[in-house]
């Protein structure tokens, strides 16, 4: 009987440590796309389909929070089918988010089902730029759409394309509103720099 305590207390400190439930899904999508046909367009819009539950919901609706949730599980699964992830492994580099804006447009309410839009827009010399967007099933309006810098560390977005193509990669161009969005993330960045004093540092 003392064994089903400790494995009831061990959970217990488990789940009060981690986010469990959030390591099992990213788990389970990374899985789930390892043995779904490779997508070999790495700029090639995936989708994911979802339905917002009770688990999702504040007043009826799905959680702001939710949605940079599920854009995270929706990344995981394209950068498993395209190739990112294998590649990144291969170079020994590792990717973080390095920014991201979400825009909701109109509310995804209890049981509604939508889909989850993915793609790679383009990259520069330090990250990748991705457009997600959560789009109803029942009239196909998009409820939301987010941008994501998805920064490299250790290697360039540039290595790991020629990684995975065997070639150089011509940079797609960044959309106006990309590129609005890029310019906050540098002026920001100077900023904080400045009002930190690491630009009088780096003199």
């Amino acid at each position: 009987m003392w064994w089903v305590l400790w494995l009831l207390g061990a959970l217990l400190a488990l789940f009060s440590c981690l986010d469990v439930w959030y390591f099992l899904r990213a788990g389970v999508v990374i899985l789930k796309a390892w043995f779904q046909p490779p997508v070999f367009d790495i700029t090639a819009e995936q989708i994911l389909s979802g339905r917002v539950t009770f688990n999702d919901i504040d007043m009826c609706h799905m959680n702001n929070a939710r949605y940079l949730r599920e854009c995270d599980f929706a990344r995981f699964s394209l950068y498993t089918r395209n190739g990112v992830f294998k590649a990144v492994r291969a170079l020994r580099a590792n990717m973080v988010v390095g920014a991201n804006t979400i825009r909701y447009r109109r509310a995804l309410c209890i049981g509604e089902a939508y889909e989850l839009r993915s793609r790679i827009v383009t990259w520069d010399d330090k990250a990748f730029y991705l457009e997600q967007r959560f789009v109803s099933s029942k009239d196909g309006v998009v409820c939301a759409v987010m941008y994501c810098k998805q920064s490299v560390i250790r290697s360039t977005p540039d290595q790991i394309m020629q990684h995975l193509c065997k070639r150089k990669v011509e940079v797609p161009e960044f959309p106006e509103d990309l590129q609005h969005w890029v310019s906050f993330i540098s002026a920001s960045s100077q900023a904080l720099r400045a009002e930190s004093g690491l630009e009088d540092k780096n003199k």
